[in-house]
């Protein structure tokens, strides 16, 4: 089969929470069941298989429970699932992301993520403020007995101020912005009519801005003196840039994504997830399963190490071990397919009914596509047949499909 030639053989879902593990062994790659063993080492777990010995190196404070692994009952032909019971001392945390690491009072460099361009240097912020959530409008009927107050109303940042998002910051622009941004009325994110996530009466045409040098999306022009920066375009470092090294794009996003929903849901108790354009299009809807997971997983030839997420995980040594990774697990499900339109009217009519959920207004179309793209293109490859999906309209309104995310 196609599929079983790309699966990767060995792959290996850890719970720091939970203190278990899943392991789970493609069956056309071992001839006797009985061989597979697994031993905890130095600071990592050991796979030994006819053909050679195989060795995932876990976090810090997390170990095997030596005697806990138990072969679960055939859950098909193709797989063997072996589960595991970890101690762990220490939790893997993730990283912040840079919504959460911008503070007052420090010098910051925004660079264009596509090409290292220094877009804003040396800026130094008087306050850094949250914004509301991306859907507080939609929300002001439930507060307000009266007309809202906040019609026609815009939240701006002042001079010297940075204004928080879900997804993007505000900013305001200064002479430095003339050689480094350009400006142009986007078309393809006209909206067409009213949309209470959006916030934008119909007609609305953004003003996209591009970098100068590469022509990449990094925003909005809010007004002519505010900018809106996308988190997933721009890189924010507390140096020139000059010294940094370039992180590949589809890394960059993955994180960025991971962090958000993991910050997001810890703060407002939120796992459900709509990933839109600036325009208010649904693309993808997301249900966040966990952020406690530590992943691994061999190729066939069990010599690419961990190519589970991104490939600047990968760890190649003659021992054919890879090291375990922090990933933030989710369930998803697409919105632009016609098939999926009465799986999303469920899905945002169970928050009409209940609450709201936040809005990923990550930027125009490009960088939401991608996100499409990472998330399927993780799990054919490396997630087992029995944890790609979830079929139950109770809770989805469709099917809805399992992938990792790297942290």
């Amino acid at each position: 089969m196609e599929v079983m030639e790309k699966q990767h053989f060995i792959f290996l879902e850890l719970r720091q929470r939970l203190q278990s593990g899943l392991l789970v062994i493609r069956s056309d790659a071992v001839e006797d069941r009985a061989e597979i063993n697994v031993s905890s080492g130095d600071s990592a777990l050991k796979i030994r298989a006819p053909d050679g010995e195989y060795q995932v190196k876990l976090t810090p404070g997390v170990s095997l429970v030596e005697g806990s692994c138990q072969k679960s009952a055939e859950v098909n032909d193709d797989e063997l699932h072996i589960r595991l019971r970890l101690k762990v001392d220490q939790y893997s945390e993730a990283s912040d992301s840079v919504i959460e690491r911008l503070r007052a009072q420090e010098k910051y460099c925004f660079l264009c993520q596509s090409c290292g361009a220094m877009l804003l240097k040396d800026r130094v912020f008087r306050r850094v403020l949250p914004l509301p959530n991306g859907n507080w409008n939609a929300l002001v009927d439930d507060w307000c007995c009266h007309p809202d107050p906040f019609a026609n109303k815009k939240l701006l940042p002042q001079e010297e101020d940075c204004l928080l998002g879900d997804t993007y910051f505000l900013l305001t622009q200064d002479s430095s912005c003339d050689q480094s941004l350009a400006q142009e009325v986007d078309l393809s994110n006209v909206n067409p009519g009213s949309n209470q996530h959006s916030g934008k009466p119909p007609g609305h045409r953004n003003v996209g801005v591009f970098c100068k040098k590469c022509s990449a999306v990094l925003g909005e022009a809010v007004t002519t003196e505010v900018v809106k920066f996308y988190i997933t375009q721009v890189v924010v470092t507390q140096s020139d840039g000059q010294s940094m090294i370039a992180q590949p794009r589809q890394e960059f996003l993955e994180r960025a994504l991971a962090s958000r929903l993991f910050e997001l849901s810890s703060a407002q108790s939120i796992f459900r997830f709509s990933i839109q354009t600036p325009g208010g299009k649904a693309m993808i809807m997301i249900w966040l399963l966990n952020t406690d997971t530590l992943i691994a997983s061999f190729s066939e030839k069990a010599r690419s190490s961990d190519s589970l997420i991104s490939s600047s995980d990968r760890h190649l040594d003659e021992h054919q071990s890879c090291q375990a990774v922090c990933a933030s697990k989710v369930l998803y499900l697409p919105c632009t397919h016609s098939k999926y339109q009465d799986a999303y009217r469920t899905w945002t009519q169970v928050f009409q009914d209940h609450t709201q959920t936040p809005t990923l207004l990550l930027t125009p179309t490009a960088p939401t596509q991608k996100y499409s793209l990472i998330l399927s293109g993780a799990a054919p490859q490396v997630i087992p047949v029995t944890q790609r999906c979830l079929s139950d309209p109770k809770r989805t309104g469709g099917c809805a499909r399992g992938t990792p995310l790297s942290i």
